[in-house]
């Protein structure tokens, strides 16, 4: 049975970032992630169980709809599989532990945060909201990010998390309109970084935003020198960040401590 362990794991996550693609596409645009089933977002039918088999039936079907023929995206594809892959992975280092599932937990709600803001320009409260109560949650047990030894003082050091980090953009945002007179940071980015905070605490939250504008920057001139677009959609970047110090921020705190000799 052990050695089939790591082919489940890895079937789990496959199924899980199947969940995700129905959440990235239904929860900006208000649908049920329920019901009904799975459809074609263009012809509508609904799509059997048969032609519904993460990473299988897009193989299969060569990326297209059975019925209509219309191409589906690849990124069905690519959530499936980055969500299988990281499974496996936290599955190897961490077994099957509270660390594991908080770790798969952390990135499935980093993912559809990144694809719904990029795809739609929105963060649904239905992760984030839901990501700050799991984060709180799931402090008491350590999560890797809490090395405290009470149970209630973890959970103070993830709520000081998550108060820093949407008090952090909240901060922003309003230096943001009063120098430029317009909104400069949206509410569902102040949403995510209280999230993250919630799951890292204090001072990784900060790390995050101070990390973030650095992938974001040159995309930023990208669309406005090449799109001629003003706007940019900062909570991938949050995420990207936010993905980093979640996995590697006590690495990442050691590098600046000895870079700057603090």
């Amino acid at each position: 049975m052990e050695s089939m362990t790591p082919w489940l794991v890895f079937v789990f996550g496959a199924v899980a970032g199947s969940f995700l693609n129905v959440c990235i596409h239904r929860m900006p645009r208000d649908l049920s992630i329920v019901m009904p089933r799975s459809f074609c977002p263009h012809c509508k039918v609904k799509i059997p169980w048969y032609e519904n088999i993460p990473l299988v039936s897009y193989c299969l079907l060569r990326g297209r709809c059975f019925r209509c023929r219309r191409p589906i995206s690849i990124r069905y594809f690519i959530v499936e599989l980055v969500t299988a892959l990281l499974a496996w992975f936290f599955w190897r280092q961490y077994g099957l532990s509270v660390k594991f599932a908080a770790s798969v937990l952390f990135f499935a709600m980093i993912i559809v945060a990144t694809l719904t803001d990029f795809e739609t320009g929105l963060i649904p409260d239905a992760i984030t909201v839901p990501g700050m109560i799991a984060g709180l949650a799931l402090s008491v047990t350590g999560n890797g990010h809490f090395p405290q030894d009470l149970w209630y003082q973890k959970f103070l050091a993830s709520g000081t998390g998550l108060l820093a980090g949407g008090g952090i953009l909240i901060l922003v945002g309003w230096l943001g309109k009063l120098v430029f007179r317009k909104d400069s940071m949206g509410g569902g980015d102040v949403k995510l970084l209280a999230m993250i905070g919630a799951f890292v605490g204090l001072p990784k939250v900060g790390l995050v935003f101070l990390l973030a504008p650095f992938p974001a920057l040159p995309f930023a001139l990208w669309q406005r020198f090449v799109k001629k677009e003003e706007t940019i959609p900062f909570g991938p970047f949050l995420a990207l960040a936010g993905a980093l110090v979640f996995a590697e921020g006590d690495a990442v705190l050691k590098f600046l401590t000895k870079l700057y000799g603090v």
